[in-house]
């Protein structure tokens, strides 16, 4: 006694199956690249606050290590006057009392 069951299309099976794994390995793959780009990405930044960390590093010690230089002394004016130009004027600040008003 055998009962004869539905014939199995084996061609649908495996165009299925096809499709299947394909879409898995395009997921997978799309996973992948988008793991790539972020990975990309933060080796880009790393590189970059590297570069900007040693710069500013040798801009400081540059900025330390060169000499303190003087405000540039004006020349002596040449003439009769030389000795009245060099003297720079002066301001004087003479405080006025306030007077405040007791309520």
């Amino acid at each position: 006694m055998t009962t004869a069951g539905p014939p199995i299309n084996n061609t649908q099976f495996s165009v299925n199956v096809t499709t299947k794994s394909q879409e898995q390995s395009l997921y997978q793959s799309s996973g992948a690249i988008v793991a790539a780009i972020v990975v990309g990405v933060i080796i880009i930044f790393t590189v970059v606050l590297l570069i900007l960390k040693t710069y500013n590093r040798r801009m400081r010690v540059k900025r330390e290590l060169e000499p303190k230089t003087a405000k540039p002394a004006m020349p002596p004016a040449l003439g009769q006057n030389s000795n009245s130009l060099s003297q720079h004027p002066t301001v004087t600040f003479i405080p006025v009392d306030i007077h405040m008003q007791n309520r």
